[in-house]
């Protein structure tokens, strides 16, 4: 039996909310669930379950249904690429290496 996956209310929600924008996205575009399902190789059901946000259904199946809606799956790229905190925390350790006077460099995301 696989393994059980439990998830916040917060998670669940966030799911609930990307099946749901992946549902409107494929209804605006007046596709329907057998075509996704063949562009995808996955089946009907697995459709349903995406749309649903359940979470099942393994990330590599979101990206297909993404590719399948006219190349979506590029969207994924945005995942954690504006990282505001990340760049605080990363600018707080620079500042406090420069007082301690050791000199590193840190490749930056936006100097590449």
């Amino acid at each position: 039996m696989g393994k059980r996956i439990i998830l916040t209310p917060s998670i669940r929600r966030i799911l609930q909310q990307m099946g749901e924008q992946i549902k409107l996205a494929r209804l605006r575009r007046n596709i329907p669930v057998q075509l996704i399902a063949e562009r995808s190789g996955l089946g009907r059901t697995t459709i349903w379950q995406i749309e649903k946000g359940s979470p099942s259904v393994s990330m590599g199946a979101y990206a297909k249904v993404l590719h399948a809606i006219e190349g979506m799956d590029k969207e994924l790229l945005r995942v954690c690429r504006e990282d505001a905190p990340g760049r605080v925390i990363q600018d707080a350790i620079l500042v406090r290496r420069r007082a301690s006077g050791k000199r590193r460099r840190l490749i930056r995301h936006d100097q590449e």
